[in-house]
């Protein structure tokens, strides 16, 4: 593969820092764009420790001027980035009548804005470069879920998101793509367990059974994923919500 560089937002844990250590293992410079200095650090620490090449840096990802900041950093430091994967996400879980409108806005603010901002601000690198790839973070949520009518309407705003930039950027060779992961074994789940007052194993198991392969996601599962669709050999494929959900949605 040629010699890039990439920028994972919210790397500092979960698929984000599992995506951020795959790009390196392919051989990327892996930008690890994250709120939580220290875990951004981390992950960027670990990277180097196996013999890659990363940089954590702090961003807000919902504030333009953070971001403009953040990624003209990634360019100087790492070189121009031609890969994004916007994986930055919150959740502030509740149902309607429960949601406030800080609740509300900030998930958008996190999940949809973050996502607009950061490809706004790197896709003039791909252009010039005349080679891009996109992958933006959405969820099997996007499909309607009880208590998530913000991250629900969120993660098909990426969706929508996605396609768009597939259809503005694909003659400048950059290609869009989104990854709905279903359930993933991450903090932000193990949250959702602790919300519901069941413990995380028993709320795997729950989830498991409900799963065509039998068993809940990795952080690992996604990263694959997203490492083949930022590929030179993924080229032809773009514009595309794939389900990572171990089994058919959508």
């Amino acid at each position: 593969m040629t010699k890039r560089t990439a920028i994972v937002t919210g790397g500092a844990r979960g698929i984000g820092a599992a995506v951020a250590y795959r790009l390196a293992a392919d051989g990327m410079s892996v930008a690890v764009l994250d709120l939580d200095e220290a875990g951004a650090k981390n992950t960027a620490e670990a990277i180097r420790a196996d013999g890659g090449r990363a940089a954590a840096i702090t961003a807000d990802v919902t504030d333009a001027a953070s971001v403009e900041l953040a990624v003209g950093r990634v360019a100087q430091e790492l070189g121009p980035p031609t890969v994004v994967v916007n994986n930055a996400g919150v959740t502030r879980d509740n149902l309607l009548f429960k949601m406030t409108e800080e609740d509300w806005d900030t998930v958008l603010a996190v999940h949809l804005r973050g996502a607009f901002l950061v490809t706004r601000t790197a896709q003039k690198y791909m252009v010039e470069a005349k080679f891009g790839r996109i992958v933006s973070i959405s969820s099997t949520s996007a499909l309607g879920n009880r208590g998530q009518a913000n991250y629900s309407a969120a993660k098909a705003g990426i969706q929508g998101l996605t396609k768009t930039l597939a259809l503005e950027l694909g003659k400048f060779g950059v290609t869009a793509n989104s990854i709905a992961p279903g359930f993933i074994e991450t903090e932000m789940t193990r949250a959702t367990a602790e919300r519901l007052g069941i413990g995380f194993e028993e709320y795997k198991t729950e989830r498991a059974a409900a799963i065509p392969v039998a068993r809940v996601g990795r952080p690992e599962d996604i990263a694959h994923l997203a490492s083949y669709l930022v590929s030179d050999g993924a080229g032809f494929v773009s514009g595309q919500v794939i389900y990572a959900a171990g089994g058919p949605k959508g």
